[in-house]
């Protein structure tokens, strides 16, 4: 078998190519939950916090001061944007959320859920504390009357 008869089984196996819809798929999430944060979310954060714009707060590790976040950069200074960690912060929160849900969507789907605890089969008898049936009357070891 050639390298690229090789390749090519690999490549088509079922595991690959859903992985591969998978991390095309994440990536296109990951945009849309980008922006959900970006511009849904933090706005309305920043509002609830005053008007704090999180995108734009940093610590200026250098001499000056500047105004914005891009006015720092331009100028060569380095900062710490503690600001881009928040939103980052809040964009793996969200992430990690909607994958929880979409999973938990999804077993219950394939009916995949989390079944119920099976009902009993045996009581415990009372006085030689075997297991003898539910149904049972009697116990099968000691031959006691079951309640």
């Amino acid at each position: 078998m050639s390298m690229f008869e090789e390749f090519t089984k690999f490549a088509m196996r079922g595991n690959v190519v859903d992985m591969a819809v998978g991390v095309v798929m994440g990536g296109a999430f990951g945009k849309i939950v980008s922006s959900l944060v970006a511009d849904v979310i933090m706005p309305v954060v920043g509002k609830l916090t005053g008007g704090v714009d999180f995108s734009n707060k940093f610590i200026v590790l250098g001499d000056g001061e500047f105004a914005t976040l891009d006015a720092a950069k331009e100028a060569g200074v380095a900062t710490l944007n503690y600001g881009i960690f928040i939103d980052a912060g809040i964009n793996f929160l969200i992430i990690a959320a909607a994958i929880f849900f979409a999973i938990k969507v999804m077993n219950r789907l394939q009916g995949e859920e989390e079944e119920a605890p099976a009902e009993p089969t045996t009581k415990e008898c009372g006085e030689c504390l075997l297991e003898v049936p539910i149904k049972a009357t009697r116990c099968g070891y000691c031959t006691i009357e079951l309640t």
